[in-house]
Formats: structure tokens, sequence, C-alpha cells
């Protein structure tokens, strides 16, 4: 297998135009056979490439496709709405040793109307709250110095989410790092338009995303880690990507 990524065949958005049109399970079992060719198999592909090319830069993180991507089907337990499948496609890098849905990871999908390239901590349960402020008190400098660097505020501009309008308890109103430690999410996200999906500049481009954003999702990571970090972990623990 090369190790780019030509992108995705023209039928790829064409397939999830039509699924979000056609969002029942008779017509996605008559055409699942484009889904798993012309969808699942570039998507594959792409993380395949992704992972090749990330190995060298943040070797702790989880790139194997089986683990990183999203199932088209929906989970409708709780939900109100019952459309059985996503339109769109998605994958997820978090690093080994963090927990998969409060840690910091990268993420992109794709969809019939743009791509989404993200990173940082976005929905946070109060244990993983709690940790991060304790971290972010000691070390906001370092946070802050992560989010002014040119190439982070170039292709994201600021930290975005949701934030505290006072302080969270326990903290200071005249701490330093105050707005840091209002916030209630740290991450970031950028979109492009859904046709660079379909040619070879695609992967070169999540990659100089991914790349800026790896610096904010390693620091955020720093103290929600279930386990002893190996000598791989403490490396790039310590230094920023790039």
């Amino acid at each position: 297998m090369a190790d780019g990524f030509d992108g995705f065949p023209p039928e790829a958005l064409r397939f999830l135009r039509q699924l979000k049109r056609n969002n029942n399970r008779e017509w996605f079992l008559a055409h699942k056979d484009v889904y798993e060719r012309r969808v699942k198999a570039p998507m594959t592909d792409l993380v395949l490439a992704l992972g090749r090319a990330l190995e060298p830069l943040a070797p702790e993180l989880i790139v194997d496709p089986k683990r990183v991507l999203y199932r088209i089907y929906r989970d409708l337990r709780f939900s109100p709405d019952q459309r059985p499948y996503k339109t769109h496609v998605a994958a997820i890098f978090v690093p080994r040793g963090v927990p998969k849905k409060t840690g910091a990871c990268l993420y992109f999908h794709l969809e019939p109307a743009e791509i989404v390239i993200a990173g940082g901590v976005y929905m946070p349960d109060a244990p993983t709250l709690r940790l991060l402020r304790r971290h972010i008190a000691d070390h906001w400098e370092e946070l802050e110095a992560i989010t002014r660097r040119r190439n982070f505020k170039s292709l994201f501009g600021e930290l975005q989410g949701e934030s505290l309008i006072r302080p969270p308890a326990g903290y200071p109103a005249d701490h330093p790092g105050v707005d840091l430690l209002r916030r209630k999410q740290w991450h970031v996200a950028r979109t492009e338009p859904p046709a660079l999906a379909e040619g070879p500049e695609l992967l070169p481009r999540l990659l100089t995303l991914f790349t800026a954003i790896l610096p904010l999702v390693r620091f955020l990571n720093q103290p929600l880690r279930t386990g002893p970090m190996t000598a791989v972990d403490r490396g790039c623990a310590q230094g920023p990507v790039g």
C-alpha cells in the first residue's frame, strides 16, 4: 500500500448525501456495498496513512483503524432521534493510557457539507474537570504559551468551548490563569471544504492541523493518565511537535 492517500472517490460524498435523504434501514442495506467499498474502505486507508505519518511524531497515539474508526450505526437507546445511521464518517485518535471518553484527543470527520478537524477536551466529566483545573492552576503559563504559538493561532485562533461566568469553586478571581480555569472545555476545531476529501491534499492538511493541536492534547492529558508513563510517553509529554 502506498504511504500517501489519493482521496475519497466521488461516490463517498454522494453516498453520504443520499443517506441524509434516505436514513432508513431498507435504503442502507440496498446500498451497503457502496458504503463498504467507497466510504469505509478509503476511510480505513486514510487512517492507516495517518497512522504511518503520525508514528514518528506522536508514537503515543492509538492508530489502529479497528479502534479509531466510529461505526456508521447510531446509538438509539437514549435518543429521541431514531434515525439509524450517521451521515458522516469519523475517526478519533486517543493516546494510550488516557480515558477515551474524557481525555484529550485528535478527531476528524467527513460529511457532505464539510470536513471537521478538531482536538482537545470536549466533554470532560466532573472528576476530569477537577484534575484539569488543578493542572492548569499550576501550569497555566504553559497552556497559554501553547495557545499563543504562531501556527496554533493562525490555524485555530483561540481556544473554543464553554466557560463559567465566575471562577470555579476553590480558585480566586485574581488567579493569573483565571480565564483558562473558568473553562469547561478546552478544544479547537476547524472546517475545510468537502472537496478537499477527494484529492491527495487531504492527508497533508490533516497532518498540518493535527501537528498544531498535539501540544494542547499532550498538555491536557498529563494529569489524566491512568497508568505509569513509559519512556516513549515521557518523551512525548516533555516536548511539543513541529
